[in-house]
């Protein structure tokens, strides 16, 4: 009896401690917590297959950092995001220090300055930027009465500031993740759609004119209506509009004069690699072979030919998705999308059953990150997309990217540990 009492006892301190212990993460979403670690663990297990016969295999490294990333995550999930509300111009001013100290001190490697040394390690605030700006808008847009031109044109100032100083390191990638932040939160915001078309079409304007002429001025016509259509001064708007979209083709031209020659080439390659097969089409060329060689089923865990023999330059950054589509083929292809796609459901989820604004918009902006990252990642090592240095969540090597990402998902269990759920959807999607 004595036995079965102290037994008794001991299993109902071990339950007490253990609820003790999980108490502050209770209402956290262990699912996307697990899906997250899972793809660590598979990106550092692809790195490891990469570097097999290297002597400093980066998976290792990839591995601890996503161990100090999920602790940070871990511990950003036991404070409520809130308390964000209060900090988010020091957050701002925090992220705009670190970029411009990016271009005073900052390491300079392969044709761009976006690293600051940081006890011997190479730090890149680029990325944990795109966390700040998340922050910034969601406080800025958390309101339901942001949806007026007046914080459309307040949004766009203040994303304005970052995006041209990750744009000057010279950063093409990032600041591309940078326009899809501020255009996803928006269109969450209630913003009127109609806006968010006029605000990308200076960018479509400078691309349809070099390309095809007739289309670009289909495309000033249509932008000509929106603007009519959906802004109070009709004429003023519409003339304004074809001015911004003339102007915009000039513009085009000097940003294009800023970018280095390699970011030249990989806007423009990858129509048609073969043209500089073995200069800035060599990596995409050889990233579709590999796919190509996987097949169906794959040709194995470190069996790959071209990831074995370092066919591929960047592999274990730019390109780790040809390793996944070489030695695990289209069925691990499959499996990894799903594992990606079942990651975007759950803060879909989470950002559309939260009812407090500014978690819903938190949310929803590190979905537009993860993504798009993804999206632009997969294409552009299939040829689908131009090769601008994006890396694949949690996957790609990168102990800043890494790190960020974590940070992000932090910042979603903690809106899912401390959200109010609601009754009416602030977003109908």
């Amino acid at each position: 009896m004595a036995d079965k009492s102290q037994s008794r006892f001991f299993l109902s301190y071990l339950t007490e401690s253990l609820q003790t212990f999980v108490h502050p993460w209770r209402n956290i979403d262990w699912f996307l917590l697990l899906l997250v670690i899972g793809l660590t663990g598979f990106g550092s297990l692809t790195i490891y297959s990469i570097e097999l016969a290297e002597e400093f295999n980066r998976s290792y490294q990839h591995l601890s950092i996503g161990g100090i990333g999920l602790v940070i995550a871990l511990t950003i999930a036991r404070f409520n995001y809130r308390g964000l509300l209060r900090w988010h111009w020091l957050v701002y001013t925090l992220t705009n220090i670190s970029l411009i100290t990016v271009m005073i001190a900052g390491v300079t490697a392969k044709g761009a300055q976006r690293w600051i040394n940081v006890g011997g390690f190479n730090v890149q605030p680029s990325e944990f930027a795109k966390i700040g700006v998340v922050i910034t808008l969601a406080a800025l847009l958390h309101n339901k009465n942001t949806a007026n031109i007046f914080t459309v044109i307040r949004t766009l100032a203040v994303a304005a500031i970052p995006w041209g100083l990750v744009f000057l390191q010279p950063d093409l990638g990032t600041s591309l993740v940078f326009g899809v932040i501020v255009t996803v939160m928006l269109y969450w915001a209630n913003t009127n759609p109609g806006w968010l078309i006029l605000m990308a079409s200076p960018l479509i304007s400078a691309i349809l004119y070099h390309l095809y002429f007739p289309g670009w001025l289909l495309w000033t016509l249509i932008i000509t209506g929106i603007a009519w259509l959906t802004i109070p001064v009709r004429v003023v708007s519409a003339l304004s509009a074809i001015v911004i979209n003339c102007g915009a083709v000039e513009l085009g031209n000097v940003f294009w004069g800023l970018l280095k020659d390699y970011q030249k080439d990989r806007l423009i390659l990858f129509l048609a690699p073969e043209k500089d097969p073995l200069g800035g089409g060599y990596h995409l060329i050889q990233s579709r072979i590999a796919i190509g060689n996987g097949g169906l089923n794959g040709t194995g865990l470190f069996q790959g030919s071209q990831t074995q023999l370092n066919f591929i330059p960047e592999q274990h950054t730019d390109f780790i998705f040809s390793a996944v589509g070489e030695e695990l083929g289209f069925i691990g292809s499959i499996i990894l999308l799903i594992v990606f796609w079942l990651i975007c459901w759950r803060l879909i989820w989470i950002a559309n059953s939260t009812k407090d604004n500014f978690g819903s918009l938190l949310a929803i902006g590190v979905l537009a990150i993860i993504a798009f990252q993804v999206t632009i990642n997969i294409s552009m090592t299939i040829g689908l997309a131009p090769i601008t240095g994006i890396p694949l969540p949690f996957m790609s090597y990168g102990r800043s990217a890494l790190l960020s990402n974590f940070i992000a998902i932090g910042l979603v269990e903690s809106v899912h540990n401390y959200r109010e759920i609601k009754k009416n959807i602030f977003k109908n999607t």
